[in-house]
């Protein structure tokens, strides 16, 4: 059975840690924003698998399949190249099992391992995510408030946290001065609204203790 190309992305984002009762940051004058779009619940679940002795985290890469969202599927995140991590993307009809990654997933892992994968973590999370577009309607980032509860499967620990996301959207300029420009403004009503810098890289780093 031959399956599409996986759908590919470049993950551009600014992260912060927030306390449970922070208040939202103000975003509409970020450079570009001409609206922001009423905020959309959506409840995430995802699992991360590694190999025994963590070859994709030791190689910077991700492997997870999440339900809930638009995005529900299979994901790859490739190491972090200039800022950027190229992530791809199937839809879950291309399993066979929820238990077993599938073929074309498996031969891009391939690159970095061919040793059996297992689950390393669960990360379910409670977001709330808001676009906000520029004056043709196209989304320049989505900001997401991020309620997460992590647990490490091998070692038995849950770790629970809130977190902001502002990712580039498609719309957004790739004009590098730009970005800057855009992250710094974004960075300065992130903190204003008390927030702080992120402490950890990501998510599953977050829920591995790292």
């Amino acid at each position: 059975m031959t399956h599409p190309a996986p759908a590919r992305s470049v993950e551009i984002e600014l992260k912060f840690d927030v306390d449970e009762n922070t208040p939202l940051p103000d975003l509409s004058g970020l450079p570009g924003v001409a609206t922001v779009d009423a905020p959309e619940p959506r409840e995430l679940d995802a699992r991360y698998l590694d190999t025994a002795d963590a070859a994709l985290a030791r190689a910077g890469v991700a492997l997870r399949r999440r339900t809930g969202g638009p995005d529900a599927g299979w994901h790859i995140k490739g190491p972090v190249v200039d800022g950027g991590r190229t992530e791809l993307q199937w839809p879950l009809e291309v399993e066979t099992s929820p238990d077993a990654v599938p073929g074309p997933v498996a031969e891009v892992v391939a690159e970095w391992t061919t040793a059996t994968v297992a689950p390393l973590a669960r990360i379910q999370n409670a977001r709330t995510a808001t676009h906000l577009r520029d004056a043709d309607g196209g989304v320049v980032a989505e900001f997401v408030d991020d309620h997460v509860t992590g647990t490490d499967v091998r070692a038995g620990v849950e770790r629970s946290w809130r977190e902001w996301e502002l990712e580039l959207g498609p719309a957004a300029p790739t004009d590098p001065a730009w970005r800057d420009a855009f992250f710094a403004a974004a960075a300065r009503a992130a903190l204003t609204a008390g927030a702080r810098g992120a402490s950890s890289a990501s998510k599953l780093a977050r829920t591995l203790g790292h």
